[in-house]
């Protein structure tokens, strides 16, 4: 199902800054420095198992539910 990871960033972003743009970026730049560029991502971009079991695994440490 392609765009998995794209609602998966996005999700973690939503539910962490809560409508603050600059928790927002802050997330966006741990999400770099974890080797996941979120501007590399579309609704057509296919799944990485890897990609989302690192997006899996940083939500489980951020306490967020995906």
């Amino acid at each position: 199902m392609p765009g998995k990871i794209k609602d998966m960033i996005d999700t973690i972003i939503e539910q962490r800054a809560q409508g603050s743009h600059i928790i927002a970026s802050t997330i966006k730049i741990k999400l770099i420095l974890k080797g996941i560029n979120p501007d590399k991502y579309t609704s057509e971009s296919p799944d990485n198992i890897n990609v989302i079991n690192k997006l899996d695994k940083l939500a489980e440490e951020l306490g967020l539910k995906l």
